[in-house]
């Protein structure tokens, strides 16, 4: 059964005021599974006002106290993921294997953030007289604004909300409307955890009529947001002329280097998984594949098979490795795509149409000899298509990962230290892994450079946008 999800607002679940909802799809089906409350203006306005009420009771919790509150909304996470797991294949897409690890990951987010709350440490600086203390403080910044995509609804809600609520703010979360039930029950979890009311409230709506509203308001103080770079930086600069804090994690185009020295067989199942993992719909997903000369021919046959292998069907169904893109448009986005690069003289080695004509099913897709006048090496596809292109050697391809405007994450893969170490030291990216896989895990920063965005979602780095820094110097009377 997937629920009828409702906002939670000052510690209530509770409709719209206007009893407006919309449609929640199937995107294995494209039957509708049930419905989401619409948020009006007058629904913000009750969650604007709890969350001001809620962050004056918040900020004075003891860090310990909250750490103790996140660690068992940590624990009901685990419990539920299961069921959390479900709700998340039915509206998202995602196979339940990934979706119940995303539930799961949640409670380790959760007791890292628990760990910060106290480890959020002030200084003393020593006085030039004497009798003359100097201190460092860090104070909540306020109530915050978080708005999450629909990829990864329940990872990305609680990267925000597990760092706010353990620096002492309160949050209004405008969590994604396709995916909405998921998200509903990670805050059921912080509900049911003990948080006080008012400390975090759940909207959904339509996007730009609550960021409109809610980011110039008054009582919030901190904007935070994932999602693609065109909307990341018109909310960036509304949060600008408003003087609001903001974190910004956005849209990548990720190359993934490839040296002739390598673990072929080790890089080729790493690259392979991680390219079709949630059909593409990954901000850090690996796009341009660029692989040594001496050994393209070789990996562009040995992909090309993987891609043909990978089983693609609804994700509640056993044994499916590739679930359905998440809505109709990303499948006319990526039949956009691939047409104009095979318009330009690309390569089709596999893939590249619609599946079926229920549900939004995509081949998994293979390009080569895309030119650079194509849409598909400038924008970034999010979908289920990897873009195979050779290198002669380093300095060549570090120009072409760096070619971009983005900067979110990169991959390489080589037995030689000395590549590895230059390609850390050149590439222009927010996060490097070379040879394995290692992103967004609870205790490591995430966030990108360029036009990826700015600021971290994890690691010890994660918590510092939620405080501001209070200098404090008093003298002996």
């Amino acid at each position: 059964m997937y629920p009828d999800v409702l906002l939670f607002i000052d510690g209530k679940w509770r409709p719209s005021l206007s009893g407006r909802t919309l449609p929640v799809i199937n995107p294995a089906t494209e039957d509708v599974i049930g419905s989401v409350a619409h948020a009006n203006t007058d629904d913000l306005d009750l969650a604007l006002e709890a969350a001001r009420k809620g962050f004056a009771v918040w900020r004075k919790v003891p860090a310990y106290e909250r750490a103790k509150i996140l660690r068992k909304a940590g624990e009901l996470m685990r419990q539920r993921a299961p069921e959390i797991g479900r709700f998340l294949t039915l509206e998202q897409g995602k196979p339940l294997a990934e979706a119940t690890a995303e539930a799961m990951g949640a409670g380790d987010n959760l007791d890292w953030f628990a760990g910060e709350a106290s480890r959020a440490y002030g200084r003393v600086i020593p006085a030039r007289g004497e009798g003359i203390y100097q201190l460092v403080i860090k104070e909540p910044v306020g109530p915050v604004a978080a708005f999450t995509p629909w990829n990864f609804p329940v990872a990305q809600v609680n990267k925000k909300v597990a760092a706010a609520l353990a620096a002492g703010c309160s949050v209004i979360v405008k969590a994604p409307e396709e995916t909405p039930a998921s998200p509903a029950e990670l805050i059921r979890a912080y509900d049911d955890a003990g948080l006080p009311p008012g400390v975090l409230n759940l909207v959904y709506g339509v996007p730009a009529e609550i960021s409109e509203y809610l980011i110039p308001h008054p009582i919030i103080r901190k904007m935070s947001f994932t999602g693609s770079t065109a909307v990341g930086k018109h909310l960036a600069a509304m949060a600008g002329a408003h003087m609001k804090r903001c974190t910004m994690e956005l849209g990548g185009h990720s190359p993934a280097i490839v040296f002739d020295d390598c673990d072929f067989d080790a890089t080729m199942k790493l690259l392979s998984g991680a390219k079709y993992r949630n059909a593409g719909q990954v901000c850090v997903s690996p796009t341009r594949l660029l692989v040594q000369e001496k050994v393209y021919e070789n990996f562009v046959e040995k992909f090309v098979a993987a891609a043909k292998q990978v089983k693609v069907g609804d994700g509640m169904e056993q044994g499916t490795q590739m679930g359905p893109m998440a809505n109709g448009r990303r499948i006319t986005a990526m039949e956009a795509f691939i047409g104009d690069a095979v318009k330009h003289g690309a390569t089709l080695r596999t893939g590249g149409k619609r599946i079926g004509n229920k549900g939004f099913y995509f081949e998994p897709t293979v390009l080569t000899d895309v030119p650079m006048d194509a849409r598909i090496m400038h924008e970034e596809p999010f979908g289920p298509v990897a873009l195979i292109a050779p290198f002669r050697d380093l300095d060549e391809v570090v120009t072409e990962a760096n070619r971009l405007p983005y900067g979110l994450a990169a991959y390489a893969y080589t037995r030689s230290v000395k590549t590895a170490t230059a390609l850390a030291d050149r590439v222009e990216t927010g996060q490097i892994t070379i040879n394995h896989h290692g992103f967004a895990l609870p205790e490591v920063p995430f966030g990108g450079v360029k036009d990826s965005g700015y600021g971290s979602e994890g690691g010890a780095e994660g918590i510092e946008p939620y405080f501001v820094t209070k200098f404090v110097t008093q003298a002996s009377a």
